[in-house]
């Protein structure tokens, strides 16, 4: 979804940023999981009480989700079987279209919380990993 080294968009001042109508980007880090553990989590999310969730992309292919949550989680994002980039401080421009070529919003901005906390994140994917291997194990 989003590889090393690879720019996210334009600087954070609206005064530079490539069309002065559209809103200014926000520092954000990007938590990329499957697919499937990223839905299931999406899922835990949305119904929990009080819980909410940040836009979040999907790959074309639907191999991938991918989380925004603040700025500097990726310093210490431990999650197995997740990744969390960081923009190097130039943010995800927020507009309709998504940010990263090849991707798409599954929840767009505007229609979510600004990012998800990485505490309840993490939480929703233990907690969609262990659905996951549950269901995965009647079979």
């Amino acid at each position: 979804m989003v590889e090393a080294g690879m720019q996210t968009s334009q600087s954070n001042d609206p005064c530079t940023h490539g069309d002065p109508c559209a809103p200014p980007a926000t520092a954000c880090d990007l938590v990329t999981v499957p697919a499937r553990q990223g839905l299931e989590a999406v899922d835990i999310l949305r119904r929990g009480a009080g819980d909410a969730v940040g836009p979040v992309l999907h790959d074309d292919g639907c191999d991938t989700l991918g989380f925004l949550v603040p700025r500097g989680t990726a310093a210490a994002w431990d999650v197995p079987g997740s990744t969390c980039t960081e923009t190097n401080g130039r943010g995800l421009s927020l507009n309709p279209e998504p940010p990263v070529k090849g991707s798409d919003w599954l929840l767009p901005p505007g229609e979510a919380d600004p990012a998800t906390d990485p505490v309840v994140l993490r939480r929703a994917l233990g907690e969609a990993a262990r659905l996951i291997e549950a269901a995965d194990s009647r079979r």
